[in-house]
């Protein structure tokens, strides 16, 4: 299995704690000011984000933009 992107794992932590912190997109992206759709792309990892944008979806799940980045952050948690 191939080491996954910087973007991959990005996209797979926001999933996982916007999940555990029961938020819906609509909610992410309220609170981040983005649109829902791109929440949505973000999370596939199917577009190249800004930093500003990364941290702003940081900010807005309370976690530090640095352990959205970790591939080892979040391993444990379920993604139902």
């Amino acid at each position: 299995m191939p080491t996954p992107t910087a973007r991959e794992v990005f996209a797979r932590n926001l999933r996982r704690v916007r999940r555990l912190k029961d938020m819906t997109q609509e909610k992410l992206a309220l609170e981040a000011e983005v649109p829902r759709a791109y929440v949505s792309r973000v999370e596939r990892a199917s577009i190249n984000i800004s930093i500003d944008n990364a941290d702003a979806l940081a900010r807005a799940v309370g976690v530090p933009l640095k352990d959205l980045v970790d591939p080892d952050k979040f391993q444990g948690l379920d993604e139902h």
